[in-house]
């Protein structure tokens, strides 16, 4: 008998082990399931990118008994949000389900119903988010509104999840507690900081810094965008057409920003040639002006703003931009407004595009031409920094702010 008992403790606890291995091995599914389908949320949200503005971008996935029985996407034209699209479209079938989705649903009223009722009634039974939604009026209430009909909220998914989550919907983010637009400051140099390259040897053609697989990726990046800002100096120096060429589907124009103190812009110049109502100048000037007149009858808009430093006030432009509902800008411009809008705090995050190129002219980007300066020039320090392969050339991006915790 003595000699059983240790037997019997020994089976006992290998039991229990054999227990505890189970539930590690379904936790471990489950996460595992849960990752795939929030990677899935994910990617369709982004499938909203150009099409979703000024909303954020929402992709759900709805899950039964290991199936994926409906999923959607948000757009701002077509209305519902993307978890009332994927609920009509599994019907019955929801009740029960997980929810997979990018961001918190919504608990109040605005364009459309909050989202929170329709999960509760059509019973669904989990919700799986990436992040929580930065709008105020929503900022976990909705969540909470779930937990108390029952339905069990996971907000805890991969970290990778999160992240991407929140870079997704970072201009929705800023716009919707700032309600000015986030500022991306995008430029090409070379590896001596030089914005340009000497001219072509006939003297007359302009030629690029980065690879033809890099000014791809900024026409995405100028289909993310709502507006692209640019000043008079580099549409002077270079005639710009500053449109998206991406080909990607999107709902409204890339609204093409120029900042003109003294209205020196020519309706010969492409941008105002290629307007179709989408080309906006601020100006220090008289709005009233024959320049401005001309401008006019070419379909530019043309909008007076306080001057500061003799040229448009910026926090003044962004404000502008901001009240119509411009969510995300791409600052696509030369080192004096560069320097400017660095020195004026107002700029969230940078993406510079190197050039595996030497030409012996450094600049010093995003810095001013070389000169003496009236004051020391403030150090910007970034955060969140990557790096990224664009064929021969590679692009350094980084925050100066966290957007959503930026007070």
């Amino acid at each position: 008998m003595p000699r059983e008992a240790p037997e019997m403790k020994a089976t006992s606890g290998s039991i229990a082990d054999a227990h505890t291995r189970d539930r590690t091995l379904d936790q471990n599914n489950d996460q595992a399931h849960d990752h795939e389908y929030m990677a899935r949320a994910l990617e369709l949200a982004a499938k909203g990118r150009g099409l979703a503005s000024p909303n954020p971008m929402v992709g759900a996935v709805l899950v039964r008994d290991g199936r994926v029985i409906a999923e959607a996407f948000h757009t701002y034209d077509g209305l519902r949000h993307a978890e009332i699209i994927a609920l009509e479209a599994a019907r019955e079938n929801a009740r029960g389900a997980t929810l997979y989705i990018n961001l918190e649903p919504c608990c109040h009223t605005g364009r459309t119903g909050p989202c929170t009722r329709a999960l509760i009634s059509a019973g669904i039974a989990r919700v799986v988010a990436a992040m929580r939604d930065p709008n105020p009026r929503v900022a976990g209430r909705g969540f909470e509104e779930l937990r108390a009909a029952g339905i069990r909220i996971d907000c805890s998914c991969t970290s990778g999840a999160c992240a991407e989550a929140r870079r997704l919907n970072e201009a929705f983010a800023w716009w919707i507690r700032k309600r000015r637009p986030l500022v991306t400051l995008k430029t090409a140099l070379t590896l001596d900081g030089s914005l340009v390259l000497p001219r072509s040897p006939n003297g007359n053609e302009a030629r690029w810094i980065t690879s033809e697989i890099s000014r791809a990726e900024v026409h995405r990046m100028r289909h993310a965008s709502d507006a692209i800002i640019t000043g008079i100096g580099t549409i002077l120096a270079d005639d710009p057409l500053l449109t998206d060429r991406s080909g990607l589907p999107r709902r409204r124009p890339l609204v093409r920003v120029v900042l003109d103190s003294r209205l020196r812009l020519s309706p010969k110049a492409q941008v105002v040639r290629s307007g179709h109502g989408d080309v906006l100048v601020f100006t220090c000037a008289g709005t009233s002006s024959a320049r401005a007149k001309r401008l006019s009858a070419h379909g530019v808009e043309i909008v007076h703003v306080r001057a500061r430093r003799g040229r448009p006030d910026l926090h003044a432009v962004l404000e502008e931009l901001g009240r119509r509902d411009i969510l995300s800008v791409m600052l696509e411009a030369g080192p004096l407004l560069n320097q400017a809008a660095l020195e004026a705090d107002l700029v969230e995050k940078v993406r510079l595009f190197y050039a595996p190129t030497l030409v012996g002219l450094g600049s010093s980007l995003p810095g001013l031409p070389a000169r003496k300066r009236a004051r020391a020039p403030r150090v910007h320090e970034l955060s969140g920094v990557r790096t990224e392969h664009f064929g021969p050339d590679f692009a350094v991006e980084g925050y100066l702010r966290d957007v959503y915790r930026d007070h």
